[in-house]
């Protein structure tokens, strides 16, 4: 396993082309996101996302989020976009909230027990764009073993992960420090699937309907 300091400008383009190898050789990489450390595979790799899923110990019924680096990607991933979505995406990408959709039908992918649908966040993080913008969409998950508390630094992932993943980007320690929060609009209201780091009430203030759980 390899590990770059991405506060430095020659450690960090270091880091990321050798993340962009890795991918593209079905290995996983850990990265930095706004709110937790991910763990990410290529999206479109049966080979990448089976690693990913033995690496944190987690079963294809939690089937894997994908991260993408521009918002215009989303048209790409899934069936139909919304006005729920793109109001969302309007008020939160970049930034901390997953939004489930189904996905486009003639996508060739294997995430696990999707039943249909796909999981999408842009996040805000300089180096996870970075990278995104290179790889196109990644199945990123949180950097950790599945049941123990997800990583704030890389060294809580590296201390989890270890040699399961070929590449660490250390972007230091995460903002928000709490996964995303997690809306699905596969039904017919939109419904709050988990509590993240963006609000109930900030999200109430897009989706005035939204279905939250007591």
């Amino acid at each position: 396993m390899r590990r770059y300091d991405c506060s430095d400008s020659a450690a960090r383009e270091s880091g990321i082309t050798d993340a962009l190898r890795a991918i593209r050789d079905n290995q996983l990489i850990v990265l930095p996101t706004d709110t937790v450390y991910g763990i990410g595979a290529d999206a479109f790799s049966p080979l990448g996302i089976d690693a990913l899923l033995e690496a944190k110990g987690r079963g294809r019924d939690m089937p894997v989020p994908v991260l993408v680096g521009n918002a215009t990607a989303l048209h790409g991933l899934v069936d139909l976009v919304p006005q729920t979505a793109l109001d969302l995406v309007d008020a939160f990408w970049p930034g901390a909230l997953t939004i489930v959709l189904k996905h486009a039908p003639a996508l060739s992918w294997d995430l696990g027990e999707t039943r249909g649908t796909v999981a999408v966040r842009m996040p805000l993080h300089p180096v996870a764009l970075d990278l995104l913008l290179q790889t196109g969409p990644l199945g990123v998950s949180s950097a950790n073993r599945s049941g123990a508390p997800p990583a704030m630094t890389v060294d809580e992932a590296m201390g989890q992960l270890g040699e399961s993943v070929a590449v660490y980007l250390d972007g230091g320690t995460t903002a928000a420090q709490v996964p995303s929060t997690i809306v699905d609009l596969t039904g017919l209201r939109p419904r709050l699937l988990r509590a993240g780091a963006v609000t109930v009430e900030a999200l109430r203030g897009v989706l005035p309907d939204i279905e939250v759980p007591e």
